[in-house]
């Protein structure tokens, strides 16, 4: 099982980015899915993400600008990020806690990582 992860770039502060992230592989159920970032010099955190008791959960620093989307049916979750600031300017990486099944049906659970996209917001 694969993350794969596209839409990150630079822009001025107020604008916009959609991040998508895509799993791909063969027999596995995603159970949570969402996004993290890393800033320079700065730990991993929570973005936004689906968790799996079905609520959204969304950083404070970001509730309000940015949303959280998916299409089950492509597997991806997107992250819309609107009136972006310098300080959004990130690595962002999608995360997905999933089960899958190997060729001989063993079950595997994973905490799975994409391999992050850039976001650079600056004037």
């Amino acid at each position: 099982v694969q993350l794969q992860a596209s839409g990150g770039g630079s822009v001025q502060p107020g604008e916009s980015l959609r991040l998508s992230c895509a799993v791909s592989g063969r027999r596995f159920r995603i159970n949570a899915m969402g996004w993290h970032r890393q800033a320079p010099g700065k730990q991993r955190e929570l973005v936004a993400t689906f968790a799996l008791g079905g609520n959204t959960i969304y950083a404070d620093s970001v509730k309000g600008r940015f949303t959280l989307s998916r299409d089950n049916a492509k597997n991806t979750v997107y992250l819309q990020m609107n009136s972006l600031k310098p300080e959004d300017t990130a690595v962002y990486y999608c995360n997905a806690d999933l089960n899958y099944w190997l060729p001989d049906s063993t079950p595997v659970a994973e905490n799975a990582w994409g391999q992050g996209t850039l976001v650079t917001v600056s004037s």
